[in-house]
């Protein structure tokens, strides 16, 4: 099983809180005794997990840079689902399924805001292509703010064969684009639903587009051409939410 570093205290603390046994070891920064470093040592030593502390100096290079709050994991990588996987767990739901589709989504930091309003709105699963796509990398993990461990993620070969199983399943696909002549709202989301959104530059690609059951955009009044994909996320996925009705169990969360 291969090995992969985990950073920032949510990003950690949601490993430990979700997937215990795949945390071989805890690492934090030398020095640190304040309230959040001690509840999260705590929680390691409720599972058994090795601590270990190190200079900061160390903990920014396992970071590769990035901002890791004196916090880092060693865990084993968890191999996204595919779509046979993923269209198994559509199946099994009682209620109607939501699933956002991001088509070529390169940017990490991008796809980690994604899992994090995904998980926010209760999606079932964020969906991205294997190829000429950003995965579940350490930064995407630190954006989402542990909804990388919290939201399903699956990486298809074929977006468009996956799309039609989709459709095969049940599942309504409304797709987004600027030249579209409807508005999001538009759009019947009440359903098994899939969003889809495409590239920061590109959008979505043709053959995506013509799998989708119809096709959408936001309004756009000021004058920005686009908004960025995380947003955008976040304005169909809460539509999606208002016309189902849905409304959170509890403030703060589910």
């Amino acid at each position: 099983m291969s090995e992969e570093i985990v950073y920032g205290l949510h990003a950690v603390r949601a490993l430990l809180e979700r997937r215990p046994k795949a945390v071989r070891r805890v690492i934090l920064q030398a020095g640190r005794t304040d309230k959040r470093a001690q509840e999260l040592a705590e929680l390691a030593r409720s599972h058994a997990i090795a601590i270990e502390t190190r200079p900061g100096a160390e903990l920014d290079a396992l970071a590769g840079g990035g901002v890791h709050q004196g916090a880092a994991a060693r865990v084993e990588a968890a191999a996204p689902l595919d779509e046979d996987e993923l269209l198994i767990r559509l199946d099994g739901l009682s209620r109607p399924a939501l699933v956002l589709v991001l088509d070529g989504v390169q940017d990490p930091h991008n796809l980690g805001a994604c899992l994090r309003t995904a998980d926010a709105a209760g999606a079932d699963a964020v969906v991205v292509p294997r190829d000429r796509a950003v995965g579940l990398t350490p930064v995407v993990r630190k954006v989402a703010a542990g909804a990388a461990e919290t939201v399903a993620f699956a990486q298809v070969t074929n977006l468009a064969r996956f799309m039609r199983g989709l459709k095969d399943a049940g599942l309504w696909i409304v797709g987004t684009d600027g030249a579209a002549e409807a508005l999001h709202y538009s759009a019947d989301m009440k359903g098994p639903l899939a969003v889809v959104l495409g590239a920061e530059a590109g959008g979505m690609r043709r053959l995506t587009r013509e799998h989708c059951d119809v096709v959408v955009r936001l309004p756009m009044l000021g004058a920005v051409e686009s908004l960025n994909v995380s947003v955008a996320t976040g304005i169909v996925l809460y539509e999606a939410l208002r016309q189902r009705g849905t409304v959170s169990p509890a403030p703060g969360g589910r």
